[in-house]
Formats: C-alpha cells, sequence, structure tokens
C-alpha cells in the first residue's frame, strides 16, 4: 500500500496519497493532502508503442527482465522478424514465451511476411493466417503495414488483412516513409492510425494534420527523436514513443525512460510527455495496462522525483518486477527453435567480374542513424578483371547470403561502413533475415559468414589481418565473453530463429558491447551501431537502394537495379 504523490495523467494534477492494491489491481486511491516535494512520486509505467523484441537479440523474458528496470511496463510489439523465419509458428512462440513472465506484451499480426516477393524469407504469412492470428486474444492489433505500394494500389491481399483487422476492431499499424500530400491521405483512409517511420519533421506534421498518430522513434539504429520532438507540443494527443528495434547493450542502459528525460529537458509539458511515455499507446492500443484509476491494474512506477525519474520499484498487477536497479524477473531458459539450411560458402562465390562497356557502379550510401539510404554512381575499383572493395574511398563489399537454401549469393557495394581490415555478418537481416556482411576482401567476408552458418545463428566479426592488441578495453571485456573468441575473429550465437539468445540479457548486452567495440575500435567502423546498421542493409521496403538475397533493389522504383552500369 504504497503513500506517495500521485499523478494522475487525465485531469493533470499531482497529490499525495496512498494506492490500496488488492488481487493485483487498485481497490482504493486515497487523497491525503496537497503535493510534498520531498517524497517520492507514483505514475503508470512507460509503454514502448512500436518494438521488435527480436531485435534485442532477446527473448521476450530476457527482454522483460531488463526492461522493467527502466520503468517500463509493456510493449506493442511486431513479431514479423520471426514471423520471416518461421511463420505462424514463430509467433506463436513469441506468445508462448511472453507469457512466463510478469510483463504485459501486446502482440500484433504481421501484415507484410514476406516484406516483398523480391526477397525469400523462411515463411509466408497469408489472408487466412492473418485472420487466425487477429482471432487470439493475445493478438491486439495488425502490424505494420510496410506495403504501402500496395495499399495504394489496393492490391486484394493487402486490403484483405486490412479488411480483417477492421471486422475485429482492432487498430492497425503504418509504416510509409517519406509517404505526405494525397498519397499520404489515401493511405490513412484505408483505416491506418500509425507511422514510425516519418523522418522529418515536415513529413511528420503533414501526417499529424491528416490525424495520423506519430510514434517518435529512437532506437539503437534509427534515430529521429531531434527531427519529430517538436510535433509534441502540437499533436499531443497524437504522439507516442517507441524503439522500434533496440539492441541489448542500449537495453541495459536505458529505454522509453530516456526520451522522457530528453523530452523534457527540450521544455516540452511533463503532461504532454506522460501522455507520449504512457497514456497513449494504453488508449489507442486498448492496452489492459493500468493508470492509477479504481479498479486498474496495479501497473506503476515510483520515481524519485520529477526531474531526474529515477526508477525506486516497478509494479505489474501488484508485483514488484524491478527495484532500485534490479530486476526481479527470472532468468529463464526457452526452447531453441530455428530454420537454417545453407552451406558453408567459399571466397570465390564472391566475386564479381568487370562487365565490358561499364564505368559506374551503384553504391548504396549508408547513413548513420537511419535506416533510409542513398543511392550513388561511382567508379569501381579494378583490379584482374575483378571489381573489389576500394578502402581508399571507403567503398566495402556488401553480401547477402540466402538461409533458406543453397542459392548463389547477392553481391553489392557500399560506402560509409567505414572498415579498414575484416569483416562482419550477420543473420539479422530485416525482414527475411538472410545472412548480411560487410567487408574488405572475400576472404574476411567469407569467415565471418561461415562463423554465423556453422552456428546456425549468430553475430560475428573477424580481424581480416592479425590486430595490434593496443586496446587493454577490448581484451578486458574480451576476458568477460561467455563464447569462444580469439583476438582475429569474434561470435555472438542466436540460436533462437538465428535472431535471439534466451541467455542472462545482462551478460548478452555486455557481449554484444564487446563486438560491437571490435568492430569500431579494431575493423575501424565509423557507424555508432554497425550491426544494427547491417541487419536494415537488406530492408527493401526503405528507399533509396538496398540488397537481398535476388539482387540489388531500389525502393524508390520498386524494382531491381544492375550493380553495373553500362553505357
Amino acid at each position: 500500500m504504497p503513500t506517495a504523490n500521485i499523478l494522475n495523467l487525465f485531469d493533470q494534477t499531482v497529490y499525495y496519497g496512498t494506492l490500496t492494491v488488492e488481487n493485483g489491481r487498485i481497490a482504493r486511491v486515497e487523497r491525503l493532502g496537497p503535493e510534498r516535494p520531498d517524497e517520492p512520486y507514483i505514475l503508470p509505467g512507460f509503454v514502448d508503442a512500436h518494438v521488435h523484441v527480436e531485435s534485442s537479440l532477446l527473448t521476450p523474458p530476457q527482454f522483460a527482465r531488463l526492461a522493467v528496470v527502466h520503468g517500463t511496463v509493456a510493449t506493442v510489439s511486431d513479431p514479423h522478424e520471426i514471423g520471416n523465419v518461421l511463420g505462424v509458428a514463430g509467433v506463436e512462440y513469441m506468445l508462448r514465451e511472453a507469457e512466463r513472465v510478469p510483463f504485459k506484451f501486446m502482440f500484433g499480426a504481421p501484415s507484410c511476411v514476406p516484406a516483398t516477393t523480391f526477397e525469400t524469407a523462411g515463411a509466408t504469412i497469408g489472408v487466412r493466417d492473418v485472420r487466425y492470428l487477429l482471432g487470439l486474444k493475445e493478438i491486439g492489433y495488425l502490424a505494420e503495414m510496410m506495403n504501402f505500394p500496395g495499399v495504394l494500389h489496393e492490391d486484394p491481399e493487402v486490403m484483405a488483412k486490412i479488411a480483417l483487422a477492421n471486422a475485429f476492431n482492432k487498430p492497425i499499424d503504418g509504416h510509409a516513409p517519406g509517404l505526405t500530400g494525397a498519397d499520404a491521405q489515401r493511405y490513412i483512409d484505408a483505416g491506418i492510425t500509425t507511422d514510425h517511420e516519418c523522418f522529418t519533421y515536415e513529413e511528420g506534421l503533414d501526417k499529424a494534420r491528416r490525424g495520423m498518430n506519430i510514434l517518435i522513434r529512437e532506437g539503437s539504429a534509427a534515430r529521429n527523436f531531434e527531427a519529430l520532438i517538436p510535433l509534441l507540443a502540437e499533436f499531443p494527443e497524437q504522439i507516442m514513443f517507441c524503439s522500434d528495434d533496440k539492441h541489448p547493450d542500449t537495453l541495459a542502459i536505458g529505454h522509453i525512460n530516456q526520451l522522457v528525460l530528453r523530452a523534457l529537458a527540450k521544455g516540452h509539458s511533463l503532461w504532454n510527455v506522460l501522455r507520449a511515455a504512457c497514456l497513449n499507446p494504453v488508449l489507442h492500443y486498448r492496452l489492459p495496462v493500468g493508470l492509477l484509476r479504481e479498479g486498474d491494474t496495479a501497473d506503476y512506477i515510483i520515481v524519485d522525483n520529477l526531474q531526474n525519474f529515477q526508477i525506486r520499484q516497478t509494479v505489474i498487477d501488484g508485483q514488484i518486477v524491478a527495484e532500485d536497479g534490479q530486476s526481479n524477473i527470472p532468468d529463464l531458459r526457452s526452447q531453441h527453435v530455428n530454420q537454417f539450411n545453407c552451406e558453408p560458402k567459399t571466397a570465390d562465390e564472391f566475386a564479381v567480374v568487370a562487365e565490358a562497356g561499364s564505368d559506374q557502379i551503384r553504391v548504396i550510401e549508408a547513413l548513420d542513424g537511419q535506416l533510409i539510404t542513398n543511392e550513388l554512381q561511382l567508379t569501381p575499383k579494378i583490379i584482374n578483371g575483378q571489381i573489389i572493395p576500394d578502402l581508399e574511398q571507403d567503398i566495402l563489399k556488401l553480401v547477402v547470403v540466402n538461409r533458406y537454401q543453397n542459392v548463389p549469393p547477392a553481391v553489392a557495394f557500399i560506402k560509409n561502413v567505414g572498415l579498414k581490415h575484416g569483416a562482419i555478418a550477420s543473420s539479422v537481416g530485416h525482414d527475411s533475415h538472410n545472412i548480411t556482411a560487410v567487408g574488405c576482401n572475400d576472404e574476411s567476408i567469407c569467415q565471418a559468414i561461415n562463423l554465423v552458418i556453422e552456428a546456425k545463428g549468430g553475430l560475428s566479426a573477424v580481424a581480416g589481418t592479425p590486430p595490434h592488441e593496443h586496446d587493454t578495453e577490448i581484451m578486458s571485456r574480451r576476458a568477460f565473453l561467455h563464447l569462444t573468441t580469439t583476438p582475429e575473429t569474434q561470435l555472438l550465437p542466436l540460436p533462437v530463429a538465428g535472431l535471439m539468445t534466451d541467455t542472462d540479457g545482462y551478460d548478452v548486452a555486455a557481449q554484444y558491447a564487446t563486438l560491437d567495440l571490435f568492430a569500431k575500435q579494431e575493423l575501424g567502423s565509423t557507424l555508432s551501431a554497425p550491426f544494427m546498421t547491417l541487419s536494415f542493409m537488406a530492408l527493401l521496403v526503405i528507399p533509396a537502394l538496398k540488397l537481398s538475397d535476388k539482387g540489388l533493389f531500389n525502393g524508390n522504383a520498386f524494382t531491381f537495379s544492375p550493380l553495373q552500369i553500362v553505357k
């Protein structure tokens, strides 16, 4: 029966009072007097309004263990990552795992599996599957409709899935980067209510004025907070906070609480900030999350004050799930489900023969902190009739290997990754989750890919040349790793669908941080999150140029583009 300052987000008042909790619900809220600034504060818990749990590299129980420490009590979770690997069975796996811990995961029915027909996924989730999933009480919405061209052109399958969501009276999430004006209105008129892909203020403003809910995203790779946060003052009832994709090292440090502090530091109203962090997601998605009203489930956080929001306790259904920086959610092991059918590769499979009459190639320009890329047309470096990486121009080789069947790899080139030697590879490759690798030479790329194949999923890095062991921090952190590494190679296995691990989330966070540091300080990457950025280089629905297992793809024209430009 906690007694503290209680925040009422509906009438925007603070008073000193007592909550009486019985059987996991708030039985009474008693006002004892005016606010006492020297006492703690009770407020509703934070909600991540759009996240792919799989991108944390952690199973749902491990994700929850880390998230509750930061005051998060619920997530709106799109399971299309594991859906692309295992189909409906993968979604059901996430539902089962979520039930094992006291945390409020709201999962959606994936709307676009596979995301496009221009890539190879491990499964398909069709109209019949969506009908089945939407009929489950654990499924609260139709997950992000990435196929916005399908919406605009009224593709029958796309429209059938939207119609099902409307029939079940469940919200429909959007995903339409760069879409504005009349096309955005048509997308909204189809019944789509949110977008987390706005990357400019002007785009967010256009969609907000048309009634769309704008999710301000700040994840490990895509970061749109600075561009979009001015919208909070203009549209407080339409703004929510989300992470979308959050790697374990950053999740161990903070979550939605970080966006709360940043928004307050920019001078935004406390009540508007808490609407975005706590209230709007619960109301929009009809989440089973309490908001400190009598009869609500007892879901709340206790903080020291309203300046630093230091979390004293996180409470879900009346149970203290985190206290003073320590998680009370148990460290649970999970079943390892997977689909990984490709065999090890050889370096000569990644060779690119220069075509006669071609003097330029299309190069993907990676943009740090963004999912969008640019298309560059540059003069390649050619030796012995082969196009090779040009390290002086920071043009590296990018490879996508189909993990579901043995077929030749797709090869392209990318700028702005910054590696000086070696390679990195990952089986986390949105959205179909084939193996994506980038490197300075074919031998290193092959070695990094084969480490992932042999583990049947994971993140890897290889030095390519014997590294100089000059960084004591790297060496001390290597000693912490609970996996097989050498000074020349690093591997973080992901045995659950090639996307996640069920080992201790805090250990995984430290392991990932070591791998990230290796890619930056040993191999030279200039990206803030090299593995997260790499994972989006096969995401075809985000313009402008990406690489699928079938080839180089133009996300604006929605068609393949040849690597070499023949005059």
